[in-house]
């Protein structure tokens, strides 16, 4: 044999545009390079070459795209969506938005410089794992608020930074030495971004004002107004048109109204109220029946769809409460004037007049265009010790008033009964009150619990609410419905697994759809238990939360087929928007024209007053927990009891019983054993000391640190060797792991979901 002789060539197959395409429908997977194409597909190292150039041809004619990376994929698994970047604390982000039906992740080098609520366009592709998708930033359409807060601060060679508070902006700005305003290190100012960061760039500004020092008396309110975007003060025409609307109700405003004025019509609200938007009366027919008038201050009148008062009540969405102030979604001269229902004098209403028989059902209904004059502004401390005190001297000064309030308890007690027979979810935990001196500072936080005349107010304005939702959907009326889904079945497997750990169970159905009932029934079987508080905020945060849509989706909590929000529209603009409903629907206003317009604006008002409420409870949420976190300053070093509200892999959080603050035990501070995370159960638990530390357990904890940067309380555990020793009831300990000290305490807090059941709150 010649052993020189030429080795026959390899053949090397036929690899055309259409012999590819069939080889990658054959071979799916995620975008890949050439490279990885030609060893996921089996093709020889000879004819690389050619799949190259194929490649490239298929992407020119629109048949693949190439992403990030220099990768292909099929051009039907590669989109563009546009939507606002929302970034978390913990730093992982994602782009959501009416026009995005999931939201799409987004990985920090995918940013191109759009930082948390920019608007951009992303770029959807499979994600490299060939799990779900990725998106990347390909354009930013618009850039967030260019006016941010912050500390500021100087490097070792001089240079001026302004730290933001919200840190989910993950930068720094730098500022030039000549645009400081002369500001100290350690200063809160707002700075205007003068350029935005990018891959290669840092961002820079300009000091627009300066706050003052960080824990200088109502600093801490105007970082968060501005951090969350709120507007603060009116625009000029909107305070115009609001000061243009009488006070005083003329003849000529109560022509062809309903005439309540002979009623005995009350307001109740808190001692610190700041808008009286609404009164009842309650009377006893012939029939034995009961006769409830709910009449809310007509915002509609005054404020025409349209206007400037109407256009900004629209941009804000809500009102927003904080400790010692509010920011009204309309002007105080509307606000506290026109549409304050003050006594003893006449205020316009829309009414809605319920005639309830014994067992709670609404057997007729009417609603109204109504003129009331108040006999009292009660508040429910006196309505309370009128019933349930027996206070003498409150009997006799409002002894008129006396038997319309007895009416009022008898309907509520079978109302109420009447809302727990259908299953309605109702928490009566006691939640925290901030008091706050004249300087903005907690002087104390005491538990506020809900009385009698809370719970009848309450029961008074969700019949109403639901009388008009349901008024709403006979009439086939374009509306916002208050909707609040069932809960997500993952978290439901989630929460019964942690119950199962505790020897609790839900009663909810094998593998069918969970009835509210049996989250009531839970909530009655824990309480006064020490795990009770635990479970009802993991139960909240189990369920989703309420919001406002144009499909009528129900409202799970309620246990309510049908429910609107129609009892504030002074402080909420969605119940504005009811009110302008049910007036143009009494007025037979609505044609076909007029009802699309409705079915192509509403959807949006629905989508952009729950995302204003929900900045609205994130702000009013932040600003506590950073007053909670200064009243604990001056108690470093002090013991407190509390109780175990959550268990993470880092620590626990205790709630200290006597002033509602949360804190965290992180778990390096457990010093007796290596503690391990269960997530099934919830649990951190030593293997060496078979100690099991879970929710709801008693604790007695001191106060290590207070951390104003991170607003956060950090304890520790008094005496670790008095914790009870138990024997390990942690079926699935293995996958735990041992808890991880070094993971930051605050990059997780447990989110609260919305509160079921209050007057002034948000069902």
């Amino acid at each position: 044999m010649r052993l020189d002789a030429a080795t026959p060539p390899v053949p090397v197959p036929r690899l055309d545009r259409h012999a590819l395409l069939r080889l990658l429908q054959e071979h799916p997977g995620p975008p890949a390079t050439a490279r990885e194409l030609a060893r996921r597909l089996g093709i020889p190292r000879e004819a690389q070459a050619t799949l190259r150039r194929e490649l490239r041809a298929l992407v020119d004619d629109g048949t693949l795209a190439l992403v990030k990376g220099a990768r292909f994929a099929p051009v039907d698994a590669v989109s563009d969506v546009t939507g606002r970047l929302q970034v978390r604390p913990d730093g992982t982000a994602m782009v959501i938005g009416p026009g995005v039906e999931t939201p799409v992740p987004v990985s920090a080098a995918g940013r191109a410089g759009a930082v948390h609520g920019d608007t951009v366009t992303v770029r959807v592709e499979p994600a490299r794992d060939g799990r779900g998708v990725a998106g990347r930033v390909v354009a930013i359409q618009e850039r967030r608020r260019a006016e941010i807060v912050g500390l500021v601060a100087r490097d070792r060679r001089g240079l001026v930074f302004v730290r933001p508070f919200d840190t989910r902006l993950d930068m720094d700005v730098r500022v030039p030495i000549d645009a400081t305003l002369e500001a100290a290190d350690g200063e809160v100012v707002s700075v205007e971004i003068t350029r935005w960061p990018g891959p290669t760039a840092e961002a820079s500004g300009r000091i627009v004002e300066v706050l003052g020092a960080v824990d200088a008396a109502g600093v801490d309110t105007e970082v968060v107004i501005r951090k969350h975007g709120i507007p603060d003060e009116h625009p000029p025409d909107a305070v115009a048109e609001a000061r243009a609307r009488d006070a005083v109700v003329q003849t000529h405003d109560i022509a062809g109204r309903t005439d309540f004025r002979g009623d005995t019509v009350v307001t109740i609200d808190g001692v610190h109220a700041r808008d009286f938007d609404d009164a009842v009366s309650v009377d006893r027919l012939p029939n034995g029946h009961y006769r409830l008038a709910v009449h809310i201050a007509d915002v509609a009148h005054y404020v025409p769809e349209g206007g400037a008062l109407d256009l900004e009540a629209f941009a804000r969405g809500t009102s927003v409460y904080f400790p010692e102030r509010a920011i009204h979604m309309f002007p105080h001269e509307l606000a506290t004037g026109a549409c304050s229902l003050l006594p003893h004098v006449d205020r316009l209403v829309q009414s809605c007049v319920m005639e309830v028989n014994g067992s709670g059902e609404v057997v007729r209904h009417t609603l109204h265009d109504g003129v009331i004059h108040s006999a009292a502004r009660m508040t429910y401390d006196d309505v309370h010790a009128i019933l349930e005190g027996h206070d003498e001297a409150l009997r006799s000064r409002y002894q008129g008033l006396v038997p319309a309030f007895e009416r009022m308890r008898a309907l509520f007690a079978i109302l109420n009964g009447r809302r727990k027979r259908r299953g309605s979810i109702d928490f009566d935990l006691p939640e925290a009150e901030v008091i706050v001196d004249e300087d903005g500072a907690i002087a104390d936080i005491v538990a506020s619990e809900r009385n009698v005349a809370h719970r009848i107010i309450e029961e008074f304005m969700l019949l109403a609410n639901e009388t008009v939702a349901a008024h709403l959907e006979r009439a086939d009326m374009p509306s916002l419905y208050r909707v609040h889904e069932a809960p997500d079945p993952v978290r439901l497997l989630e929460f019964e697994a942690f119950l199962q750990s505790l020897g609790h169970r839900l009663d909810a159905p094998a593998g069918g759809a969970v009835h509210p009932r049996a989250f009531q029934q839970l909530a009655d079987r824990i309480r006064g238990t020490p795990e009770e508080r635990a479970v009802a905020f993991l139960m909240l945060r189990t369920m989703q939360k309420a919001r406002y849509d144009v499909v009528n989706l129900g409202h799970f909590g309620l246990a309510a087929h049908t429910y609107t929000h129609f009892t504030s529209p002074i402080r909420r603009y969605p119940d504005l928007v009811v009110h302008r409903m049910l007036r143009e629907l009494r007025g037979g206003r609505v044609d076909d024209d007029r009802r699309a317009d409705l079915e192509d604006m509403l959807p949006e008002i629905a989508q952009h007053t729950s995302a204003m409420e929900r900045r609205a409870q994130e702000a009013e949420r932040e600003l506590v927990q950073w007053k909670k976190v200064r009243f604990m300053t001056g108690r470093v070093g002090e013991s407190f009891a509390g109780h175990v509200t959550g268990v993470a892999p880092y620590g626990l959080f205790v709630q200290l019983s006597e002033h509602f603050v949360e804190g965290m035990v992180h778990v390096s501070t457990l010093t007796d054993d290596v503690y391990r995370f269960d997530e099934s159960a919830r649990v951190l638990f030593g293997p060496r000391s078979r100690r099991v530390l879970r929710l709801g357990d008693a604790l007695q904890v001191r106060v290590a640190r207070v951390d104003l940067d991170r607003r956060q309380v950090e304890l520790v555990i008094d005496d670790l060797e008095a914790l009870p020793r138990r024997a390990r009831a942690v079926r699935n300990a293995k996958g735990g792991g041992a808890a991880r000290p070094a993971r930051k305490a605050s990059s997780v807090r447990p989110g609260r979901r919305e509160r079921i059941g209050k007057k002034k709150g948000r069902r």
